[in-house]
């Protein structure tokens, strides 16, 4: 399978794959809105209890896409390598930006990586750039699988983007990293919620409240401590990158798929037997 320009997808998804990974990213949104269906206590150490968990949801699924792929045929050593080289470097560009005033430099390339590469290949990468960063930074905690579930729903989402070229392409991928950067904060927010904002404020977390009384407070709440400020941010360095630095990043994502032609079929030359 290729994508619209002829570059190869390096993960290539057939019924059983898609139907793991829409999996996949069901569980993971339910993870993420599970303040707004529970009842949890309003202990920041009581999270910490349901991090291990998602850790053990996680990573089975990535194995898993990784186990079908590679029972069918969908990635081979050449895709394995990339995904490491791209793991590395979004690892290597996560602390230069270090967050400050929600400067982040991994996600630019996540979106053109999936962009280029396609849905699965995105969603994996999502999570071990965020895994491989954290490793690298000491930045495993009990934020860190969520983080990676995250980063894969972003990667996961810039391999289904419409067909487009050129400018235009450019102008949709610029759109959709401003999104995610407002929908990562998002997600990062809603799981910390209850917890860091209490129960006893008005932007907190009232159990047993109507759905749509919760939903307004996290909304004031997510707007008054991260949409304004760190993701913003996030926002315009997504954007300012993609501009600048895209072009010729996609350029040099495509010529390298199809170099690696991942869609080549494997033959053997007779005459050298």
């Amino acid at each position: 399978m290729t994508d619209f320009l002829g570059a190869p997808r390096a993960v290539r998804l057939t019924l059983r794959p898609a139907l793991v990974l829409s999996l996949a990213s069901v569980l993971g949104l339910a993870m993420f809105c599970w303040p707004l269906f529970a009842h949890p206590r309003p202990s920041a150490a009581a999270h910490t209890v349901d991090a291990p968990f998602v850790f053990m949801a996680t990573l089975p699924v990535l194995i898993l896409v990784v186990l079908a792929e590679l029972s069918r045929g969908g990635i081979d050593a050449k895709a394995l390598a990339l995904l490491g080289v791209l793991s590395a470097v979004n690892a290597g560009l996560r602390p230069l930006g270090a967050g400050t005033g929600g400067v982040e430099l991994v996600f630019f390339l996540l979106v053109l990586a999936g962009r280029v590469f396609g849905p699965g290949f995105g969603f994996v990468l999502g999570s071990t750039s965020l895994f491989t960063s954290a490793l690298l930074t000491a930045g495993v905690g009990p934020w860190l699988p969520f983080q990676m579930l995250a980063s894969s729903l972003i990667g996961l989402g810039a391999g289904l983007l419409p067909r487009a070229r050129g400018k235009a392409e450019i102008a949709l991928l610029v759109a959709y990293g401003v999104f995610a950067a407002y929908f990562f904060g998002l997600l990062m927010s809603l799981w910390t919620w209850p917890f860091l904002a209490g129960t006893a404020t008005q932007l907190g977390f009232m159990p047993g409240a109507p759905l749509l009384d919760n939903l307004h407070r996290f909304a004031v709440y997510t707007v008054l401590t991260s949409t304004l400020g760190w993701d913003t941010g996030r926002a315009v360095t997504n954007a300012v990158a993609i501009v600048l630095l895209g072009p010729a990043i996609l350029t040099v994502l495509r010529r390298a798929a199809r170099r690696a032609a991942f869609d080549a079929p494997v033959g053997f030359d007779r005459s050298q037997l």
